[in-house]
């Protein structure tokens, strides 16, 4: 499988096997990372990888509010006495990105990303050749994922809106991917607009979320993938809300089969201090992973031929 298809990119971070730490193996030489149900961000082959892509000028936290926390809202983070200083917004990761993209897209095809915040999906994918559009709430967050877009020589599309009203920019059947990753209910309050999904109460979370990728599927052409980044997240009392079974019902829903299931390990980072007291006290593990849905729209028989 060809990794860097545009001269572009080979200019930008050299040939392939320059990347790629020597001796890590063939199934990295082919797929870039082993085409496996894990996958292993802490591995040699992916943290080199990444630092390559961070070389290019990718900032993906421009646009974030300080107050962003990774892991915990602030109200978990005062009942676990954990220190907003020890966590870091979200960003995501370029080489989950390039594997999405190399692995389920077309060459050249057209990404809809419904939950766009930062500027990574958008400015790897178009640094691969693929076409981005992007819908995000913030407009402070668009300036800045257009701002670093541009220093790095690309430009993908993001425009404010609701993802709700995509029919607005996108006809239906005309996007060759959908490649996202959603808020993950209130685990990251992103601002107090009535129809930010992360401000709202999980009924209401519930109805928006399924509508919004109800819209997105009929975006999406036939014999072509979708896929989420999600994880799940506990209720006010510790259980688990099944959001992950609750985001392949919405897709399964309107007529997208679950095709692969990917569990993303992420770098432990403030994990080994986190843990110690959910632990403790009440025997809750810490999570460090997400779970990346692949999803099919149209006859699997049609794979082979179109994705060779």
């Amino acid at each position: 499988m060809g990794i860097f298809k545009e001269n572009k990119m080979v200019n930008l971070l050299g040939n392939s096997s320059n990347i790629i730490k020597k001796g890590s193996g063939i199934l990295e030489s082919k797929f870039i990372v082993p085409p496996f149900s894990v996958f292993d961000t802490k591995q040699g082959y992916w943290a080199d990888r990444k630092r390559m892509w961070k070389k290019l000028g990718i900032k993906g936290e421009l646009g974030r509010s300080s107050e962003l926390l990774f892991n915990f809202c602030p109200s978990t983070l005062e009942k676990l006495n954990i220190s907003p200083k020890m966590n870091n917004s979200s960003i995501f990761d370029p080489v989950l990105c390039e594997v999405v993209y190399t692995w389920f897209n077309k060459k050249g095809g057209k990404v809809y990303d419904c939950f766009s915040g930062g500027s990574v999906r958008g400015i790897v994918a178009e640094l691969l050749g693929y076409k981005y559009f992007g819908i995000d709430l913030s407009q402070e967050q668009i300036e800045a994922n257009k701002e670093n877009a541009k220093g790095i020589g690309v430009n993908p599309t993001w425009v404010c809106d609701d993802s709700i009203n995509v029919d607005k920019y996108l006809e239906d059947n005309s996007v060759d991917m959908i490649f996202s990753c959603p808020p993950y209910f209130n685990l990251e309050v992103y601002s107090d607009k009535t129809n930010d999904l992360s401000n709202m109460s999980f009924d209401n979370f519930k109805v928006a979320y399924k509508d919004i990728i109800t819209k997105a599927c009929k975006k999406l052409k036939n014999d072509s993938f979708a896929v989420f980044v999600v994880g799940d997240i506990r209720d006010k009392d510790g259980y688990y809300i099944n959001f992950i079974d609750y985001t392949k019902k919405c897709f399964n829903d309107n007529g997208l089969g679950t095709y692969n299931e990917i569990i993303l390990l992420d770098v432990l980072g403030t994990a080994m201090v986190r843990c110690t007291k959910p632990f403790e006290v009440n025997k809750k593990v810490t999570k460090v992973h997400q779970n990346v849905l692949v999803f099919y729209k149209g006859n699997i028989k049609n794979i082979e031929n179109k994705f060779k």
